[in-house]
């Protein structure tokens, strides 16, 4: 394991919004020795003291287990957001596949797993106050996004239960946003349709204000700042919110982009989200929607206290460095963030 050369880190989905932020964080902190990146494709990005392997999660063909051989951690990243049409194939990449990593850390005697679960993997909660770690994670069951975020927090209370010598963190951050992810967060979630508002916000006539639209953003730099904590910290242990201040809602949003806001029932949004997505013009499904407007704010106390984290940025400078780079067609020298100008 760690040795004088420093300590042996593996990171899955490394060329993802995630995955490109901690992989740098790691590559610049003198305790680590050295990264090895795992994705389907091969970046033409490499920073110091990283290594690449061409890796599919979900081919039997894979041995993590090699992959994982001599790391004093894992940080499992890899996730699949589309098709949202098709939920068992994004069953079989995020489940099935996470579950092949979880099992591969145990096979290989890694000694820290740190999990990228998220604020979705919690059940409905207030959006007047910020809840703890301790808060129900059952997700919001109609959301694939929410259902396989909950069922692998399930996977891995048994994990622990049955591999007490691994140290697990979950990680439980906000929704995470840099510029150089504007590209491909567009494509993900809005597709090829969406992208002319957010390129020029004075074009929008308004903002439409809906009830239960408050989240929380956080500078994906700054989650990466929380995943080196957690590998490098020995008593880590457990799940830890992340998240930045303020709350993101209509009122914030208006005043950054110089737009009025209109009050719109849930009913009538949600019905151009569903029509949108069941014609192929929005990848963002509507149950995805259904849970945003569920989702609880997140009290991050545990991370501050135990990790020492705090956020660099305020959610207010996160969604103005994002839409800059939707605006600029920003991306990064990886697959999944190819830049790409907003028409």
């Amino acid at each position: 394991m760690s040795s004088a050369t420093g300590m042996r880190v593996v990171v899955t989905g490394a060329t993802g919004n995630v995955g490109t932020s901690v992989v740098r964080v790691l590559s610049e902190e003198p305790r680590v020795g050295s990264v090895r990146g795992l994705a389907r494709r091969l970046p033409e990005w490499s920073p110091p003291k990283t290594e690449w392997s061409a890796v599919d999660l979900t081919s039997e063909r894979s041995d993590l287990a090699a992959e994982f051989a001599g790391a004093d951690a894992v940080i499992h990243l890899a996730w699949a957001f589309q098709p949202t049409h098709d939920p068992a194939t994004t069953w079989r990449t995020n489940v099935l596949g996470g579950m092949r990593v979880f099992d591969a850390v145990a096979e290989a005697g890694v000694p820290a797993l740190v999990h990228a679960s998220s604020v979705g993997a919690y059940s409905p909660g207030p959006k007047d106050r910020a809840v703890s770690e301790s808060w129900p994670t059952h997700g919001w069951p109609d959301a694939a996004y929410c259902r396989e975020k909950a069922y692998l927090e399930r996977v891995l209370d048994v994990f622990e239960r049955d591999h007490p010598q691994v140290r697990v963190v979950r990680m439980r951050p906000a929704f995470l946003f840099k510029r150089e992810s504007a590209s491909e967060q567009r494509r993900i979630f809005g597709g090829r349709y969406l992208p002319g508002p957010l390129a020029r916000p004075e074009m929008l006539p308004f903002l439409p204000d809906i009830p239960g639209l408050r989240a929380q953003a956080l500078h994906t730099d700054d989650a990466a700042r929380a995943y080196r904590l957690a590998v490098l910290s020995a008593g880590a242990r457990g799940a830890y919110n992340l998240a930045a201040e303020p709350p993101v809602d209509a009122d914030l949003l208006g005043e950054m982009l110089g737009t009025r806001r209109v009050r719109l029932p849930r009913a009538a949004a949600r019905s151009a989200v569903a029509a949108a997505w069941g014609l192929h013009l929005l990848p963002a499904s509507p149950h995805l929607f259904d849970a945003v407007l569920r989702l609880p704010l997140l009290d991050c106390t545990r991370a501050r206290t135990e990790l020492g984290w705090r956020p660099t940025r305020t959610a207010t400078q996160v969604v103005e460095e994002f839409l800059r780079g939707v605006r600029e067609g920003a991306g990064a020298r990886t697959e999944p963030l190819r830049g790409r100008k907003a028409g």
